[in-house]
């Protein structure tokens, strides 16, 4: 049994299942990675899953699938992923430890790398996957 690399809130499941609902029959999920961009440097990406990648890690919540990018895991360590709904925006978002800063605009930010020998004394700081 692995770790979970990050976890979402009861929102967040809700809003992947409408996602998943709403795509169609051969839609399975979301797949979260990061990208360079922004003011800031990099930039956390969202797309639909059809044909899920056997090298992505899987996250699960009442039913809601996340995968996560090989690429993107030492950066979303110990991450929470929400959904909030406001009334000048709505989408995930994401409580990041690794995060070191953010742009002014939100749309972007700064990731270092999650400190492995840190999570380890503190002694499986990241949840067990179920």
């Amino acid at each position: 049994m692995g770790f979970a690399i990050m976890s979402m809130t009861e929102a967040a499941a809700s809003r992947v299942k409408a996602i998943v609902e709403n795509a169609g029959p051969e839609a399975k999920g979301i797949r979260v990675g990061i990208k360079k961009g922004g003011c800031a440097g990099m930039e956390y990406t969202i797309d639909l899953v059809t044909d899920p990648n056997a090298k992505d890690d899987l996250i699960e919540r009442d039913g809601a699938k996340v995968w996560v990018e090989p690429s993107a895991v030492l950066y979303l360590l110990g991450t929470e992923m929400g959904f909030e709904s406001t009334t000048l925006r709505s989408g995930f978002t994401f409580t990041n430890p690794n995060q070191t800063s953010a742009c002014g605009c939100g749309e972007s930010v700064e990731l270092k790398p999650a400190d492995l020998a840190a999570l380890a004394a503190k002694g499986n700081a990241v949840a067990p996957a179920h």
